[in-house]
Parts: C-alpha cells; sequence; structure tokens
C-alpha cells in the first residue's frame, strides 16, 4: 500500500472510501462474484444469490451500472430479454476481490476473536459495543 504525502491523498482516500462503501456491501460482492462466471439475467442471478428481494437486487444492479462496473443489455424481444455482465472495469475488480476473500477466511477466526475479547474487556466498563460490520461476525 502506498500513502502518498501530496495534497492528492485526501481526494483518493475519499474516492477509495466511496468505492469501497459500492464493492464491499453484502449484495454488491455477490453480484460481481456470480457475474465474474458468466452473463446472466435478473432472476437467474437472483437465485443464484438467494435471500436478495428483487428490490434489492435491483437497486444492487443499478448501483454497480451507475459506478460503470455492470452493464445492462435489453434486447427487443418479445417478452423482453435483460443481461447483466460485468463490463471492462467491473472485470478489473475480481483480483481485488479474490484477495479480500482469501484474507478474510483465512482471518475471520481472529477476527472473531479479537472482537470477542474486546467485548469481554469493555463489557465490565458499561461501554457501548461497535457496530457490527458483516454478518459473519461475532456479537
Amino acid at each position: 500500500m502506498a500513502f502518498r504525502a501530496d495534497g492528492d491523498q485526501v481526494q483518493i482516500c475519499g474516492a477509495m472510501g466511496d468505492i469501497l462503501n459500492r464493492i464491499g456491501d453484502k449484495w454488491s460482492v455477490m453480484v460481481v462474484g456470480h457475474l465474474t462466471r458468466k452473463t446472466m439475467r435478473f432472476n437467474e442471478l437472483r437465485h443464484a444469490i438467494g435471500g436478495i428481494s428483487q428490490r434489492m437486487l435491483t437497486l444492487t444492479l443499478r448501483n454497480l451500472e451507475r459506478d460503470g462496473l455492470v452493464t445492462r443489455t435489453v434486447y427487443p424481444e418479445i417478452p423482453p430479454r435483460v443481461e447483466y455482465q460485468l463490463t471492462e472495469l467491473g472485470r478489473t475488480l475480481t483480483g481485488p476481490l479474490d484477495n479480500l476473500w482469501n484474507w478474510a477466511a483465512e482471518h475471520m477466526g481472529s477476527v472473531s476473536e479479537a472482537r470477542a475479547n474486546y467485548d469481554r474487556v469493555h463489557e465490565a466498563a458499561s461501554e457501548p459495543k461497535p457496530e457490527r460490520r458483516y454478518a459473519g461476525a461475532a456479537n
């Protein structure tokens, strides 16, 4: 990681935070993961992900499309056919997401243990717990 000491650092950190908010949410990661394998239709994607509402998938796809990571293609057929696929920019995310996936898989036990230790120490002091950030987090 190369932090820079110039005036662009704040701008780059802001952009990075914005990007991480987009790709770091549970549904976006799952959508990108599935679209890495192949082009998919809406319901095909919804069934592959499981547990996502139609509204949430619609919002997730729109946001990914807005950010230039996913493209939506409508075919003039009856009934209409709509397919989603990663853009070239979206495909550049697969390596970094694979690295994050591997890191999380390797270290989720350590993170859960650290949280449990923190909670034990700070519970005695009646301090509020920090918010949980992912579904696999320990209480």
